[in-house]
């Protein structure tokens, strides 16, 4: 469906879940009549995989912590924010992946779990990100994981497989996106990647900035296009960042990519879409590890200020927070113990991943139980940890998110008792999601949504007819 037609409608039919055996319908209308000026820049923030418990507990933690709300909840009562409940089933699923999830966006279509902005006919859909561009507007990527991750994929490209990476590389390239960072290096040098193919040295030749670490990024001048990979595959968790000296000067927060990203798109007189995704939300979830989970989701809320900031001083710029999909189901239990208990979070030091990564089949169980430790004060038994280190006595290498098989499980239930939080899961859930908008173009949204309506509503928002 062309959006004229869509708005010249004022209604579309959704396809749903496939899966499900049903057809769902859904009409839709514009609040037209609420509409307030034209955006001239749109910064979309995604927490990847997100359920409502990850919210939820980054702003206890950061209450408990150091006084303070978390900058998305003060949002609503410090700003005009509307929000709303958004439906985030693929047309294969009731519950999505992120490239499906990502492609509702960017395409404004439902499309199969696992692929970019291609229907199951494979025919494809113009990505947003395509069509701003083709406006006059500057548009960019940042995000935690590999910049050629599914998120940031589904709103500049299409491709059959979220897996080609690679591919998505060399197409970003092509579509001259201003603005790249995040992880991803095997998909960049040409020592890593298969084809042998140095794309660092194309994204030269094209003008732009390659930035390896954060002076670098610092550095770049904002007169040229930018492409920031400052790890071979996601960026460090935000715990482990934190307390590490090298890691804090050699790779930039969420928070200050978003910094650089706005600094260099605000020079365009057309105005500039962004995408910011704290993307390693997603992957602690999938690992139930509730450190790499909340200091990741506070990372991304820094991010979150960052965009409401500028928003708040440019007065053009149309927010947009929300996630993706639920993973996990997360959530703070009831008992005598579970304020003192949640409050141990405070003084983690490192992740499950982390801890897990730093074992090795000939720790001992005296060695681990001192890890554990000293990187979250959470004390495991001997029986625990004899457990633990069963697992690697088979690693292999196969897998997405946890490709050793490393027990993140088990180390997740022992750390109930000691932290009062439990896990439905370790994947995505197919719960409907907080979606909140502040600015220009914000009173377009209804209470409850389809995911596919943002693609429709930010084009409004923007004036952008295509």
């Amino acid at each position: 469906m062309k959006r004229r037609d869509f708005f010249r409608n004022g209604s579309v039919a959704l396809v749903g879940s496939a899966s499900a055996g049903s057809i769902l319908t859904t009409e839709y209308r514009l609040n037209t009549s609420d509409k307030d000026h034209t955006a001239k820049n749109i910064i979309f923030l995604v927490s990847d995989g997100m359920s409502t418990g990850t919210l939820n507990m980054a702003d206890m933690l950061l209450q408990r912590k150091e006084g303070r709300k978390s900058r998305w909840l003060k949002m609503y009562n410090d700003r005009p924010v509307k929000r709303a409940l958004m439906d985030t089933s693929s047309a294969s699923s009731l519950v999505t992946d992120s490239a499906a999830a990502s492609s509702s966006w960017g395409g404004g279509r439902k499309v199969p779990n696992g692929s970019l902005n291609v229907n199951a006919d494979g025919s494809y859909n113009t990505p947003i990100w395509q069509k701003f561009k083709k406006a006059g507007k500057a548009a960019g990527c940042v995000t935690t994981v590999p910049v050629t991750h599914a998120t940031p994929a589904g709103f500049c490209v299409h491709n059959s497989s979220r897996s080609d990476q690679s591919e998505v590389a060399l197409q970003y390239l092509e579509q001259g996106f201003e603005v790249l960072m995040g992880g991803g290096l095997e998909y960049f040098s040409g020592t890593l990647r298969k084809d042998g193919k140095d794309v660092f040295a194309l994204y030269k030749q094209k003008g732009y900035t390659v930035a390896r670490n954060r002076k670098e990024m610092e550095e770049a001048p904002v007169s040229k296009p930018l492409l920031g990979v400052y790890s071979e595959d996601g960026l460090p968790y935000a715990l482990d960042h934190l307390t590490d000296e090298d890691l804090k000067k050699s790779i930039p927060t969420l928070a200050e990519m978003a910094g650089k990203a706005i600094g260099l798109l605000s020079r365009n007189k057309n105005g500039f879409v962004l995408q910011i995704e704290g993307g390693r939300v997603d992957w602690a979830a999938h690992g139930n590890d509730i450190g790499g989970l909340l200091y990741d989701q506070i990372a991304f809320d820094e991010a979150v200020g960052v965009a409401l900031d500028f928003a708040e001083k440019d007065g053009n710029t149309l927010v947009i927070v929300t996630t993706d999909h639920g993973n996990s189901n997360p959530g703070l239990f009831y008992g005598k113990e579970a304020n003192k208990n949640f409050d141990r979070i405070q003084n983690f030091r490192k992740t499950n991943s982390w801890i897990l990564n730093n074992t090795t089949p000939s720790t001992t169980v005296r060695q681990l139980t001192e890890q554990i430790e000293w990187a979250q004060g959470i004390v495991v038994t001997n029986e625990q940890a004899t457990e633990l280190l069963s697992y690697y006595k088979n690693l292999s290498e196969e897998g997405i998110y946890n490709p050793r098989h490393l027990p993140f499980k088990p180390l997740a239930q022992f750390q109930t008792g000691s932290t009062s939080v439990g896990w439905g899961a370790m994947d995505h859930s197919g719960d409907y999601v907080e979606l909140a908008m502040t600015g220009p173009g914000a009173g377009l949204l209804k209470p409850f949504i389809q995911n596919t309506e943002l693609h429709y509503l930010m084009l409004e928002a923007a004036g952008v007819k295509v």
